[in-house]
């Protein structure tokens, strides 16, 4: 075990600690989280607003602390608890220090979109468009240009194709049916299709 773990795991793993055994390092460490844990987990969440995560982070670098210590302290008494909470509370002050020092980071979701767009996408998107058009047959390319670009009702198309208004309905669905497969097929997503 001790052999597949990183040299920095291995010099804060217990069971590597020269002279200590395994069996006791372990144990001081299940005394400690038993004894003291709950405590410093919630002192530690309070100081970091409620951060649970960040709290348990904290914890687990107490405990590898303490153990490092572990000749000099005794888990089983209260007394060890002032020189937790110090640690604790060292801890959460460094990594607040820390988190100021450098910029904040932002999140994916944050960012804002780009002051000016510069059409690309637009006309990228208008070309497929087109040519995903051309492919329809001519009655279906006739009424997705009446109803969709000139904005004509059913009733204005039907009256100016000279068909009943529910051919034009059934040709716009069939229309649309098709150019959304044409659209699929060169690589437009479902979410550009639904908005069209």
């Amino acid at each position: 075990m001790e052999s597949s773990l990183p040299l920095s795991v291995r010099a804060r793993d217990p069971r590597t600690v020269p002279g200590r055994s395994a069996r006791r390092s372990e144990e001081f460490v299940g005394v400690l989280y038993e004894r003291h844990g709950s405590v410093l987990l919630g002192f530690a969440a309070r100081l970091l607003g409620g951060d649970w995560h960040r709290a348990e982070d904290v914890l687990q670098e107490v405990a590898v602390r303490a153990w490092q210590r572990a000749d000099d302290l005794d888990p089983t008494t209260n007394a060890l608890r002032p020189w937790l909470f110090t640690v604790v509370r060292n801890l959460v002050i460094d990594g607040h220090r820390s988190r100021k020092a450098r910029p904040p980071e932002v999140a994916a979701a944050q960012v804002p979109p780009s002051p000016v767009s510069d059409g690309v996408d637009h006309t990228l998107t208008r070309r497929v468009v087109v040519d995903a058009m051309r492919e329809l047959a001519p009655w279906h390319r006739e009424v997705l240009v009446h109803v969709y670009f000139a904005g004509r009702s059913i009733s204005q198309t039907a009256a100016l194709l000279g068909v009943p208004p529910g051919t034009v309905k059934s040709r716009v669905y069939y229309a649309m049916r098709a150019l959304r497969d044409g659209l699929s097929s060169r690589g437009l997503t479902a979410a550009w299709l639904a908005a069209a």
